[in-house]
Protein backbone atom coordinates (compact mmCIF):
# COMPACT_ATOMS: atom_id res chain seq x y z
CA UNK A 1 0.00 0.00 0.00
CA UNK A 2 1.12 3.34 -0.99
CA UNK A 3 -0.51 6.68 0.52
CA UNK A 4 0.42 9.86 -1.50
CA UNK A 5 -1.39 13.39 0.54
CA UNK A 6 -1.30 16.26 -0.52
CA UNK A 7 -3.28 19.70 -0.45
CA UNK A 8 -1.10 21.49 2.44
CA UNK A 9 0.13 24.67 2.48
CA UNK A 10 -0.22 28.41 4.31
CA UNK A 11 -3.02 30.18 5.46
CA UNK A 12 -4.20 32.67 8.13
CA UNK A 13 -5.46 31.74 11.51
CA UNK A 14 -9.27 31.05 10.60
CA UNK A 15 -8.49 29.97 7.07
CA UNK A 16 -9.31 26.51 5.26
CA UNK A 17 -7.42 24.01 3.30
CA UNK A 18 -7.96 20.85 2.16
CA UNK A 19 -5.98 17.44 2.22
CA UNK A 20 -5.70 14.53 0.36
CA UNK A 21 -4.44 10.83 0.44
CA UNK A 22 -4.43 8.71 -2.52
CA UNK A 23 -3.89 4.91 -1.63
CA UNK A 24 -2.24 3.10 -4.45
CA UNK A 25 -1.55 -0.02 -5.15
CA UNK A 26 -4.04 -1.55 -3.16
CA UNK A 27 -7.87 -1.02 -2.77
CA UNK A 28 -9.03 0.43 0.68
CA UNK A 29 -12.46 -1.27 0.40
CA UNK A 30 -10.99 -3.34 3.46
CA UNK A 31 -9.10 -0.03 5.40
CA UNK A 32 -9.06 1.95 8.18
CA UNK A 33 -7.75 5.40 7.03
CA UNK A 34 -6.58 8.51 9.13
CA UNK A 35 -4.55 12.06 9.48
CA UNK A 36 -2.18 12.23 11.94
CA UNK A 37 -0.31 15.35 13.30
CA UNK A 38 3.64 15.23 13.66
CA UNK A 39 6.01 17.53 15.38
CA UNK A 40 9.45 16.67 15.59
CA UNK A 41 10.71 14.34 18.09
CA UNK A 42 7.62 14.16 19.05
CA UNK A 43 5.01 11.04 18.47
CA UNK A 44 2.74 11.78 16.02
CA UNK A 45 -1.11 12.40 17.46
CA UNK A 46 -4.42 11.13 15.74
CA UNK A 47 -6.46 13.63 14.24
CA UNK A 48 -9.54 11.70 12.69
CA UNK A 49 -9.91 8.31 11.67
CA UNK A 50 -12.58 6.65 8.97
CA UNK A 51 -13.36 3.28 9.08
CA UNK A 52 -14.67 1.29 5.38
CA UNK A 53 -18.21 1.98 6.30
CA UNK A 54 -17.73 5.97 6.74
CA UNK A 55 -17.63 6.11 10.40
CA UNK A 56 -15.48 8.77 11.85
CA UNK A 57 -13.26 9.68 15.17
CA UNK A 58 -12.06 12.61 15.70
CA UNK A 59 -9.92 14.23 18.69
CA UNK A 60 -11.04 16.49 20.63
CA UNK A 61 -8.73 19.42 19.63
CA UNK A 62 -10.45 19.32 16.12
CA UNK A 63 -14.06 18.57 16.29
CA UNK A 64 -16.43 20.77 14.94
CA UNK A 65 -13.53 21.85 12.40
CA UNK A 66 -12.28 19.38 10.90
CA UNK A 67 -14.09 16.60 8.40
CA UNK A 68 -12.51 13.24 7.37
CA UNK A 69 -14.09 11.81 4.27
CA UNK A 70 -14.00 9.07 1.23
CA UNK A 71 -14.50 8.44 -2.02
CA UNK A 72 -13.85 4.90 -2.28
CA UNK A 73 -14.25 4.57 -6.32
CA UNK A 74 -10.95 6.94 -6.45
CA UNK A 75 -9.42 5.48 -3.42
CA UNK A 76 -8.77 8.60 -1.70
CA UNK A 77 -9.94 9.94 1.78
CA UNK A 78 -9.88 13.56 2.55
CA UNK A 79 -9.59 16.73 5.70
CA UNK A 80 -11.40 19.23 4.93
CA UNK A 81 -9.71 21.42 7.85
CA UNK A 82 -11.75 24.92 8.67
CA UNK A 83 -11.28 27.54 11.58
CA UNK A 84 -8.02 26.42 11.47
CA UNK A 85 -5.50 27.75 14.51
CA UNK A 86 -2.11 28.36 14.78
CA UNK A 87 -1.86 25.27 17.45
CA UNK A 88 -2.96 23.57 13.87
CA UNK A 89 0.51 24.06 12.42
CA UNK A 90 2.45 20.62 12.14
CA UNK A 91 3.40 17.92 9.17
CA UNK A 92 0.24 15.90 8.57
CA UNK A 93 0.13 12.34 7.75
CA UNK A 94 -1.78 9.59 6.04
CA UNK A 95 -2.23 6.67 7.80
CA UNK A 96 -3.87 3.25 6.88
CA UNK A 97 -4.25 -0.31 8.51
CA UNK A 98 -6.68 -3.43 7.16
CA UNK A 99 -9.46 -3.96 8.97
CA UNK A 100 -13.21 -3.61 9.36
CA UNK A 101 -12.63 -0.63 11.97
CA UNK A 102 -10.72 1.60 12.73
CA UNK A 103 -8.09 0.69 15.80
CA UNK A 104 -8.54 2.19 18.79
CA UNK A 105 -10.22 5.40 17.21
CA UNK A 106 -7.33 6.04 15.03
CA UNK A 107 -5.53 7.43 18.02
CA UNK A 108 -2.53 5.92 18.14
CA UNK A 109 0.39 5.43 15.52
CA UNK A 110 1.23 2.43 16.41
CA UNK A 111 -1.80 0.61 14.83
CA UNK A 112 -1.28 1.61 11.75
CA UNK A 113 1.46 0.34 9.33
CA UNK A 114 1.25 1.82 6.16
CA UNK A 115 2.08 5.93 6.11
CA UNK A 116 2.43 8.75 3.91
CA UNK A 117 5.17 11.10 3.22
CA UNK A 118 3.26 14.16 4.71
CA UNK A 119 2.11 17.51 4.46
CA UNK A 120 2.89 20.55 5.45
CA UNK A 121 0.04 22.76 6.99
CA UNK A 122 1.16 26.08 8.37
CA UNK A 123 -1.30 28.46 10.15
CA UNK A 124 -0.11 32.40 11.07
CA UNK A 125 -1.77 34.30 13.22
Amino acid sequence: VQLVESGGGSVQSGGSLRLACAATKYTRSNMCMAWFLGAPGKEREGVAAIDRDGNADYADSVKGRFTISQDNARNTVYLQMNSLKPEDTAMYYCAAAFGTFCPSGGRYEVDFPFWGQGTQVTVSS
